[in-house]
């Protein structure tokens, strides 16, 4: 009686005849049988793959942790500036209510990155949308910044290395006796089917020339298909040209041996022998093929014996742009690693073919760990070193991407069945292939709608650019926080400078329509895997942020503190009577020109990675700050708004203020800032990254 565990549908598993246990799903070609279910639910072989989907216990997104930890640097930076404001501004000051609450509320409009999920959302979507181009269809969207960081990538092999569908491969066919390469194809495509075929009759007449012409020249007396029984084909056929009855057949090698009794000699046995145990070793299937002649008239009678004449090795190749891709992707700093369900011989091969190498295993070590002796001297170390595994099961697949993972790679998995659905729902970015189920495109964060592996190089590529934009942004982001809290608290606290809070409010609404359009900037992706050095990001934050704070209050304190404007340029400000000198509404407005204008120049240094000049930004970049800068200019020369304490500057002092920010954007002190952040920063702060 056969044991049947009934559980939901494998197309890839027919039989295992080994146990005597087959799965719902499986196909009987012929035949009957009676079944007894021994297992249902969770407890069967699917059910316990499909128990892995929900074990993923991590519900909060890298992307998420990330941006808590720059808001928490925002926050505090924020909530360190307004205490200080409390502390210094009513006792010591004695500010009224409503004049410190102004103070505040400046720090808190102008240094809150409120526009940050917005931005970043718009980022990711245009992005999205950009992959789709490449075929790569986003469910999750903020797997596209993890793509970016992805340092493993763990793929399948039918289908997606390879194409799925058997090959001869012409280079290593074996001959014997008198027949050549092509005759071998020729005699083997004979004996296979032109319609109605199997995987192997479809290979073999794909092989020949014309394939439509796979019989021409003979008519096809009888034919025997295969079975699971002689395992192997046979066609009895007459040869047009001579009118002959001619016999072949194919199939496994050892039936065919032991049908061949025509010059079978010793060394021909050795050279199959060798030929057949070379195959196994390189994971080709072997498929014979015989030959003889038959006497007289009648098709069914015997032939004058079968000769071995030819062994096909059969095997699915490699796509023509898999190993150029692997290269691509193994020059972009991801580690490609094949995890297979197909034997360990077919995996080495295959690795061997690809570039991948041939250091393999077998899923059993998954359990058992490395071989005493080995150079491994844990599993994980193997793990990480291993170029594939073969043999794999669904738990072997979430037990890799797990082990990985908690060695600090973030890792990528490719699938197609509902088996691969725990590995896809586990891994960083699962990655449902071309034809995939739709239990592997629900679990997958990633569904590419075309086959192979470069779809995946291409849509890494554009993560990465991707994920510049939002470090960009990251950047810019914290300055504005550092410029607005350092450089209005110090005024306020040197001079009692009360800034109108609505200018802050308009400043930001004009600097994150501008930042907008950063979604869309030209930005080049990184050769390595990106990570969110957040100890840099705050270094650069922090030195921009204190540069453009002395840009302001050099140009308060010279206005405050000097005559030279007034005497040199015949400029002056309002100064109203009973009003001190810091809070002249003139004054007042020509602060707000010059944050306005250099806040948003800041994005130009920000999204370069060297000197700012030295990167082309997209037109939409450039347009969005032009306009910005002029609704800035004309509020400035006509922004008589008493409600708001400010009051309309004349076209000299939006001069002065014009050349003033252009001094300081485009000076080498800029980039003397930039430099000094990467040689003096970039691994000294790392404390920063570890905020709350």
């Amino acid at each position: 009686m056969l044991l049947v565990s009934f559980c939901c549908s494998f197309s890839w598993l027919s039989v295992l005849v080994s146990s005597l246990c087959s799965f719902s799903g499986s196909t009987c070609k012929q035949g009957e049988a009676e079944g007894v279910v021994i297992s249902t639910g969770a407890n069967t072989f699917f059910g316990r793959a499909a128990s892995l989907v929900g074990q993923d216990d991590d519900t909060t997104g890298h992307l998420q942790k990330i941006l808590a930890q720059i808001g928490s640097f925002c926050l505090v930076t924020i909530g360190i500036f307004v205490l200080l404001e409390i502390l210094v501004l009513y006792p010591a000051y004695h500010y009224t209510y409503r004049d410190g609450l102004d103070n505040i509320l400046v720090l808190l409009i102008g240094g809150i990155p409120i526009a940050m999920p917005t931005v970043l959302s718009v980022t990711l979507a245009v992005g999205a949308q950009q992959l789709a181009k490449y075929k790569a269809i986003v469910t999750r969207i903020t797997a596209i910044e993890e793509l970016a960081a992805v340092t493993i990538l763990c793929s399948d092999k039918t289908g997606t290395l390879t194409t799925n569908k058997l090959t001869i491969d012409r280079t290593t066919i074996r001959t014997y006796g008198p027949f050549s390469l092509e005759d071998v194809i020729k005699l083997a495509a004979y004996a296979s089917r032109t319609e109605n075929q199997d995987a192997i009759d479809s290979c073999i007449v794909g092989s020949v020339p014309e394939p439509s012409k796979a019989h021409a020249g003979i008519k096809v007396l009888d034919f025997k298909p295969f079975n699971p029984v002689d395992k192997r084909t046979e066609v009895t056929y007459r040869e047009e040209s001579t009118g002959k009855l001619k016999r072949v057949t194919k199939g496994m090698t050892g039936i065919i041996v032991e049908l061949c009794s025509r010059n079978k000699t010793e060394e021909i046995e050795n050279r199959l022998e060798a030929d057949v145990e070379e195959f196994a070793m390189r994971g080709l299937r072997a498929l014979a093929v015989a030959f003889e002649e038959v006497e007289g008239d009648d098709h069914e009678a015997e032939g004058n014996g079968f000769e071995l004449i030819g062994l096909l090795p059969i095997f699915d190749p490699p796509r023509e742009d898999t190993k150029q891709t692997i290269d691509d992707a193994m020059a972009l700093g991801v580690k490609v690693k094949m995890v297979t369900g197909d034997q360990l011989a077919i995996a080495k091969e295959t690795g061997r073919r690809l570039g991948l190498g041939d250091h393999m295993y077998p899923a059993k070590v998954l359990k058992d760990g490395p071989a005493p002796g080995s150079k491994h001297a844990s599993l994980d170390e193997m793990i990480l070193d291993a170029d594939g595994f073969a043999g794999v099961f669904p738990e072997h697949k979430y037990e890799i991407v797990k082990r990985l993972q908690g060695l600090g790679h973030l890792c990528a998995m490719t699938g197609d069945g509902a088996n691969d659905a725990p590995a896809l729902s586990r891994a960083n970015v699962g990655i449902a292939v071309e034809g995939a189920t739709d239990a592997a495109r629900g679990a997958a964060d990633i569904v590419l709608t075309e086959p192979g592996l470069s779809t995946i190089v291409h849509a890494i590529r554009g993560s990465r650019i991707i994920f510049q934009r939002m470090r960009n942004y990251s950047i810019y982001a914290c300055a504005v926080t550092i410029r607005i809290v350092v450089c209005f608290s110090i005024l306020a606290f040197a001079y009692k400078f009360n800034f109108p809070p609505f200018m802050v409010l308009v400043i930001a609404l004009l600097n994150d329509g501008t930042i907008m359009t950063l979604s869309v900037d030209r930005v080049l992706p990184s050769m390595t895997p990106d990570s969110w050095d957040l100890a840099e990001i705050f270094a650069f934050a922090v030195a921009y942020g204190l540069y453009l704070t002395l840009s302001t209050i050099v140009l308060v304190v010279v206005i405050l503190e000097t005559s030279f404007f007034q005497d040199t340029f015949g400029v002056d400000l309002e100064r109203e009577p009973g009003v001190p000198l810091a809070n002249d509404r003139m004054l007042h407005m020509i602060t707000y020109l010059q944050v306005a204008i250099i806040s948003q120049a800041l994005i130009f240094v920000t999204r370069s990675h060297g000197f700012f000049f030295m990167e082309r930004p997209s037109v939409a970049l450039v347009v969005a700050f032009c306009i910005a800068q002029l609704v800035s200019s004309i509020i400035a020369a006509y922004g008589n708004w008493g409600f708001t304490n400010i009051r309309a500057i004349s076209g000299g002092w939006i001069g002065i203020v014009w050349v003033w920010v252009c001094h300081f954007s485009c000076s080498l002190s800029v980039c003397l800032v930039d430099c000094f952040v990467r040689i003096s920063f970039g691994s000294s702060l790392s404390i920063l990254s570890n905020l709350p």
